[in-house]
């Protein structure tokens, strides 16, 4: 049940974008089409899972081992850098079409505060590595919830005649504020 309640909180009620405004450079750079927004959010997740899996064991059994908590942000950025390189390279061999889409996005994820921001909170809420690599998961799918919503709302809205003054950017904000305040309303669904 612990679980169920992590999976949705981090989800819904805490999402890492609309709630706690990290990723916030992904999300408004890979949100103009729903393909690039999906490829950017498996990206994410599987860094987001694996950088969760090694800073944990990095923190538990070297730096607190050894009392340099204070190398904790150093460590886990390196880590992370190193992360996206191996996955820029799978997915070079892998998907070059995918690799093509997320262009200048992907080196991005290095510094996608989400990632480290995720990291750094499993070490802080003193979860396990099963329940950190759940909250990793759920945080990861509500990333992806999130810039896929917003990524179908800014193609709808290429359909629509928007006044000269708020295309682009303005528009986008006020879309992502509005969404934000939507996800509010799962506020009340579980206690965290």
């Amino acid at each position: 049940m612990e679980y169920l309640l992590i999976f949705i909180a981090a989800i819904f009620v805490n999402n890492i974008v609309f709630s706690q405004f990290l990723g916030i450079c992904p999300f408004l750079g890979v949100s103009k089409k729903i393909d690039t927004a999906l490829g950017m959010s498996a990206a994410v997740a599987f860094v987001l899972v694996l950088a969760t899996i090694v800073t944990y064991l990095i923190q538990k059994f070297v730096l607190d081992a050894f009392s340099l908590q204070y190398l904790q942000t150093i460590t886990f950025i390196l880590v992370i850098a190193s992360l996206v390189q191996m996955l820029e390279i799978v997915l070079k061999k892998v998907s070059p079409s995918l690799y093509q889409a997320l262009g200048v996005f992907l080196p991005l994820i290095t510094t996608n505060c989400a990632v480290l921001g995720v990291a750094i909170l499993v070490i802080q809420k003193d979860y396990d590595l099963l329940t950190g690599v759940v909250y990793a998961f759920s945080t990861a799918i509500g990333f992806g919830l999130a810039l896929t919503l917003f990524a179908g709302i800014r193609e709808q809205m290429s359909l629509v005649n928007i006044p000269k003054g708020m295309k682009g950017t303005p528009i986008a904000l006020i879309v992502a504020g509005l969404l934000a305040m939507a996800f509010m309303g799962f506020s009340g669904v579980v206690k965290v």
